[in-house]
C-alpha cells in the first residue's frame, strides 16, 4: 500500500482553519468514493463539496486546498497505479484507539458519501462482492466506539478492518472502473 505523506493532524488543522466541519478521515474517504467510481472530475467536485464558499482571497482556505490537491494527487495515483493501493488516511498508530477507531468509522462514512456524490447510474449492475463492501462500509460506520477496551484484541480487529478499507475500496474501484461506459 502505498503511505500517503501528508500529516494527519496539520490537516485537520487546516480543514478547521477553512471551516470545513469534517475529519481528515471522511475528507479522505470522500475522495476514494469518488474515484473508486471512476469520476473524472472527482478533484473539482470534491473541491465544490468541501470548499463551497471559500473566497480566492482567503489564505487558510487556499492553504488547505494546497494540501487537499497533495492528498488527491497522492491518492490518485495510488488507486490508478500498478502498486497494491492506497492508504486510508487515518491518524498515527500512537493515537488513541478510539480515536482511530472514530477515524475508521468517519473515512467508511466518507467513502459511501462520495460513491453517492459520485452518481452512479441507476442501471448500473454492482457485482456481488461490491455491494457486500458498500455494506460492510456501511456497519462499520455504526461501530460501537464505547465498547472498545484498549485490548489487544481490538487492536487486532482495529488493524483487521483499515486493512479491509483498501481492499475494499479497490474492489469496488475495479468494478466500477473496468468498463467506463457503464458509468453514469
Amino acid at each position: 500500500m502505498s503511505e500517503l505523506s501528508l500529516n494527519y493532524e496539520r490537516v485537520e488543522r487546516q480543514l478547521a482553519s477553512a471551516d470545513v466541519e469534517s475529519s481528515g478521515a471522511e475528507v479522505h474517504g470522500v475522495l476514494c468514493g469518488l474515484l473508486c467510481c471512476g469520476r473524472s472530475d472527482a478533484l473539482s467536485l470534491w473541491y465544490r463539496e468541501l470548499l463551497p464558499d471559500a473566497a480566492d482571497s482567503d489564505l487558510l482556505a487556499r492553504e488547505c486546498e494546497a494540501s487537499l490537491r497533495q492528498l488527491y494527487n497522492e491518492t490518485k495515483e495510488a488507486i490508478d497505479g500498478p502498486g497494491l493501493g492506497f492508504t486510508p488516511f487515518l491518524p498515527d498508530e500512537e493515537k488513541s484507539q478510539k480515536l482511530r477507531a472514530a477515524a475508521v468509522s468517519e473515512w467508511c462514512q466518507g467513502f459511501l458519501y462520495g460513491v453517492g456524490l459520485a452518481e452512479i447510474s441507476a442501471q448500473r449492475q454492482l457485482s456481488a462482492e461490491t455491494q457486500e463492501a458498500l455494506h460492510d462500509f456501511s456497519e462499520i460506520t455504526r461501530m460501537d466506539l464505547d465498547a472498545l477496551a484498549g485490548e489487544d484484541s481490538d487492536e487486532d480487529a482495529l488493524i483487521e478492518i483499515t486493512e479491509f478499507l483498501w481492499v475494499a475500496a479497490m474492489l469496488v474501484h475495479s468494478d466500477l472502473v473496468k468498463d467506463p461506459t457503464e458509468r453514469s
